[in-house]
């Protein structure tokens, strides 16, 4: 009969009993901000959408709570949009620093959110569940929304490569869609995260990477999240 803490020591080269990373030798740098003390320097943003006419978008981001069907009182950044662009992108970034200049880290995201639209359902251009895709990437500039001619009208797109709606990008992964199980349109916590398909990126010549996270919309209406925790998990290579 094996004892506990032989047991324990038996596994601990391949995971450890009180849940560390399994290897100390690796440098890990993890950011778990849960919004209890403010929006803890995330920003949001907006892009896909033309440059005139923003007011009929009803674009915010606000640190709110979560809503009461949730069951839950929690801070959270509230972003919203009302997709009249037929693929707007909702996103939030952060900076980060005090990394190792040029060296390379692996980026592991875990989100916590709050949505309220069933994976099934049904609306105009897409599904307010199936057809809004929540992505997320580390890259080692600014991710910003600029100004961009286009035939005869300016739309405000990204400087990275985020992909397409479902489609991935250079710099941002999907990690699946906002939807919820059954039908009724109540808010409820989702999770989603890449843990199985880790970003590789490397930090700038200052040690400093941007976080970001964002839905690439196929719904033509209204979509309001709320992000309860953003946590990622970056390990050098």
């Amino acid at each position: 009969m094996v004892r506990p803490l032989a047991a324990c020591l038996i596994l601990l080269a391949v995971f450890s009993c009180v849940g560390e990373d399994p290897d100390p030798g690796v440098e890990a740098r993890v950011i778990a901000d849960n919004f209890e003390v403010g929006m803890q320097g995330w920003e949001g943003g907006f892009a896909d959408l033309p440059v005139d006419g923003l007011d009929s978008y009803e674009l915010d981001v606000a640190l709110d709570k979560l809503p009461e069907e949730t069951g839950k009182t929690d801070p959270a950044i509230r972003i919203q949009g009302h997709n009249r662009s037929d693929d707007l992108f909702m996103f939030l970034k952060k900076e980060i620093s005090g990394l190792d200049p040029g060296a390379s880290y692996r980026a592991v995201f875990e989100l916590r959110l709050a949505s309220s639209y069933p994976e099934n359902s049904i609306g105009i251009g897409g599904s307010p569940g199936g057809s809004v895709f929540l992505k997320a990437g580390a890259v080692n500039q600014e991710p910003m929304a600029e100004p961009v001619e286009e035939a005869s009208t300016t739309y405000y797109r990204m400087n990275i490569n985020k992909g397409n709606q479902s489609q991935d990008g250079e710099d941002m992964y999907g990690l699946g869609t906002i939807g919820i199980a059954g039908d009724a349109f109540v808010y409820e916590i989702i999770q989603r995260d890449n843990r199985n398909r880790p970003q590789e990126v490397l930090a700038d010549s200052e040690g400093k990477l941007w976080l970001i996270v964002g839905t690439d919309s196929g719904f033509e209406g209204k979509t309001v999240l709320y992000f309860q925790e953003i946590k990622v998990t970056l390990t050098k290579q």
